[in-house]
């Protein structure tokens, strides 16, 4: 029996959560098991077409999709209304805007 859609994606969003907390325990320890959950939940995002959140999304490098842990690969500034968050695996950076309060 097949699921329909909108169930699978529901599992698939679950999982993937499940995932990124999972990389958030292991990454100070296990750096390359972190990028590996990363993998597997945007392979499951990819596979079900379900996003991944956006707060989640910003723990991934964009370029090289390493899982971001500030101190250890990143680095994140502000700069002119911006937020800066640098990648020190891959050497490349993303800007996302600041809301101002």
């Amino acid at each position: 029996m097949k699921l329909p859609k909108s169930a699978a994606r529901a599992i698939a969003r679950e999982r993937i959560n499940a995932l990124f907390a999972q990389a958030a325990e292991v990454s100070r320890t296990r750096p390359d098991l972190a990028n590996r959950y990363v993998t597997l939940a945007r392979k499951l995002s990819m596979r079900y077409k379900a996003r991944i959140p956006p707060n989640l999304k910003r723990r991934i490098c964009s370029h090289c999709y390493q899982y971001l842990v500030s101190g250890m690969n990143a680095r994140i500034r502000t700069r002119e209304g911006k937020l800066v968050i640098s990648c020190l695996s891959c050497k490349k950076y993303t800007r996302l805007p600041l809301k101002i309060v």
